[in-house]
């Protein structure tokens, strides 16, 4: 099944068990206002798309109440880096402005293991153990393609098995 930016909130939410005050908070210093009846909006599947066959559900992409955007889903992951390792502090003379580095639905997975990653202060070495905790085992060269910028030339696009992969391994690493 395809992921969205609302199942990745959701996955990455029920992992590192933020609660609803902490969701407003961390859009907020993302640079984004927002009510905490908005945030449920965004985690909840909205009405009559809970197919009672899992089969059924396969092909089906998930519908949420309010759909969230590549740009709100990535202000949420930076506000995660402020919220977990605190204000950057600016250097004289640079913008304090965040610049958006998902371009696409492509590269959203790329993005998402990049910000946890600077976020939750992980080494290499971590996140290729959490893949294993979720049971995949990938390569360092693997892991590193897929953290490289996009364009560069080893750079690897990361695939919704990886990214859920990922959730699943931090979900068993945050949660017991």
């Amino acid at each position: 099944m395809k992921m969205n930016n609302n199942d990745r909130l959701v996955r990455l939410r029920y992992a590192l068990d933020i609660k609803d005050a902490e969701m407003v908070e961390i859009f907020k210093l993302g640079g984004m206002e927002l009510t905490k009846q908005e945030v449920q909006k965004m985690l909840s599947k909205s009405k009559g798309n809970a197919a009672t066959d899992p089969e059924e559900n396969e092909n089906q992409v998930n519908e949420y109440e309010t759909s969230l955007e590549n740009s709100s889903f990535e202000s949420f992951l930076n506000g995660f880096i402020v919220f977990k390792r605190g204000e950057q502090e600016s250097k004289p003379g640079a913008s304090p402005n965040q610049f958006l580095m998902t371009k696409d639905n492509r590269n959203v997975n790329n993005v998402l293991l990049k910000k946890l990653k600077i976020a939750l202060s992980l080494t290499s070495e971590d996140m290729l153990d959490i893949l294993i905790d979720a049971g995949v085992t990938i390569s360092k060269s693997e892991l590193s393609a897929v953290l490289r910028k996009e364009g560069q030339r080893n750079y690897k696009e990361c695939g919704d098995r990886y990214a859920r992969n990922f959730l699943k391994g931090l979900a068993l690493r945050y949660r017991e």
